[in-house]
């Protein structure tokens, strides 16, 4: 349920900070001295060590959740773990498909602004393919329904092969360090969630990460990465945090966050040239993210887009008025 504290729990908010930040920050100095994101030392077929610890980083902030409740002894009330799909299945059914909607309209709008960088022969996805050692002769459907497909599969299947990672986010930024700021007002809430879950990117932005995919000396690089990167992660951290205040669990978010990381590379294989990607065609570009903007925007202007209506069923509540009783 939403805090209600009249003031922000300072002592725990900068525990947890300290706790989710130093680990990640110490794991991307491991990155950096051994290779980077890009020549990382191979450790098995298909993983190289950068891989194995960029999935050990996104496990910190839960671990700093968990860490943070037991050095404070808050215990163990309001978790968000709960599905409650009774009363959020609507906003289940947002993150899992409003997600990709939102993605495409950025995607679309990039495309339409600068198409010289949409690539209908898919030329990236036809390279990885025959680097990865696919023989394009054996196959049967063209490229374009090659890519659709494995865009369902991720909207599919990402929500539960990425479950455990994206909980290591979400279990953190959404359900512990948004409740702690609620006492702000949910939009300052979500905003300096966004922020801080930004900057918690920083040492793996420097490193290339989602804007040098193309060219690692982009425009600005690595400070204009991180700055876009926040900004990013604020418009969608208003859609997953708001996800998670409606349907009172973190589960929606955890969909949601793994759909996008499951589907947000789909636009790079349509791009090329040498595209600009603080811009996009990726949601956390300014004009690839322009859905997610559109969405923030409109939620912020909406005066009951934050009031958390009581739709809790009525087996809820008889529990909860057995639990009062006893």
């Amino acid at each position: 349920m939403l805090e209600t504290k009249n003031t922000v729990d300072t002592r725990r908010v900068l525990i947890y900070c300290i706790i989710a930040f130093l680990p990640a920050y110490l794991i991307a100095l491991v990155i950096y001295l051994t290779g980077g994101l890009i020549d990382s030392p191979s450790l098995a077929a298909g993983l190289n060590l950068a891989l194995l610890l960029l999935i050990v980083y996104m496990l910190t902030p839960a671990l700093a959740h968990i860490l943070t409740r037991i050095i404070t002894r808050e215990g163990w009330n309001n978790l968000y773990l709960r599905p409650k799909l009774k009363r959020g299945w609507l906003f289940w059914l947002l993150a899992w498909f409003g997600t990709p909607a939102l993605m495409g309209i950025g995607m679309l709008v990039y495309f339409l602004l600068f198409p010289q960088n949409f690539d209908p022969e898919l030329a990236v996805l036809r390279e990885m393919l025959v680097s990865s050692g696919f023989d394009l002769d054996t196959l049967q459907i063209p490229l374009a329904m090659l890519l659709l497909i494995q865009t369902l599969q991720g909207v599919i299947l990402a929500p539960i092969l990425n479950a455990i990672p994206i909980l290591g986010e979400e279990f953190g930024w959404r359900a512990y360090l948004q409740p702690k700021l609620m006492p702000l007002g949910p939009r300052k809430a979500l905003v300096v969630t966004g922020i801080i879950w930004g900057l918690w990117h920083a040492p793996i932005i420097a490193m290339g990460y989602n804007y040098g995919n193309f060219d690692p000396n982009y425009w600005g690089a690595p400070w204009s990465g991180i700055a876009m990167m926040t900004l990013g992660t604020i418009w969608l951290g208003i859609f997953f945090g708001w996800l998670t205040l409606k349907a009172d669990s973190v589960w929606p978010a955890v969909v949601g966050h793994a759909v996008l990381n499951g589907t947000a590379a789909i636009s790079l294989y349509m791009t090329r040239g040498t595209p600009l990607l603080l811009l996009g065609p990726t949601p956390v570009g300014l004009v690839g993210g322009i859905g997610f903007i559109a969405f923030a925007l409109l939620i912020f202007s909406l005066p009951g887009a934050f009031r958390v209506k009581d739709v809790v069923s009525a087996s809820e509540e008889v529990i909860d008025l057995a639990t009062e009783v006893d």
